[in-house]
């Protein structure tokens, strides 16, 4: 495989993110993804990115650090959406968006990153524990309407 480059996102890739996103969950998500676009353009910078291979972008991430939003201090970030095409899954291309993402946050102040995954997607699971992620101390609470 060629080389991976990792970018800054631009408005240009959303229809490489929408094709990404659908070719993962099996159908289209255009509007969402143009609002989710708009969102990261006026995050902190190079929060969210892309990775390259030959030109094509085969992977995304998305997050930020926070700004004091619910009272979570600005040394706080957190990875909203990660997404790499399925042809270049298990090559080390959703390592090294996170990678990249961590090294920006940190040099914005933020010392702790959060996501959130489903308890019972085993693989997402097991990918985040081989990038240092551990369970932290926040709970998620839900309430079903």
């Amino acid at each position: 495989m060629e080389e991976i480059i990792i970018r800054a996102i631009k408005s240009g890739d959303l229809d490489a993110i929408v094709g990404i996103d659908a070719r993962v969950l099996g159908k289209a998500r255009p509007e969402y993804w143009e609002t989710k676009m708009d969102l990261s353009q006026t995050r902190s910078p190079m929060a969210s990115l892309v990775a390259e291979v030959g030109g094509k972008v085969v992977g995304f991430i998305l997050g930020d650090a926070s700004g004091w939003e619910y009272g979570i201090p600005e040394t706080i970030g957190y990875i909203d959406t990660i997404g790499v095409d399925p042809e270049y899954q298990r090559h080390g291309v959703a390592r090294l968006l996170v990678r990249e993402m961590i090294t920006h946050l940190r040099k914005v102040g933020v010392r702790t990153i959060y996501t959130y995954v489903n308890w019972r997607d085993g693989d997402l699971l097991r990918f985040f524990d081989q990038t240092g992620f551990v369970r932290g101390d926040m709970v998620n609470l839900e309430l079903k309407v």
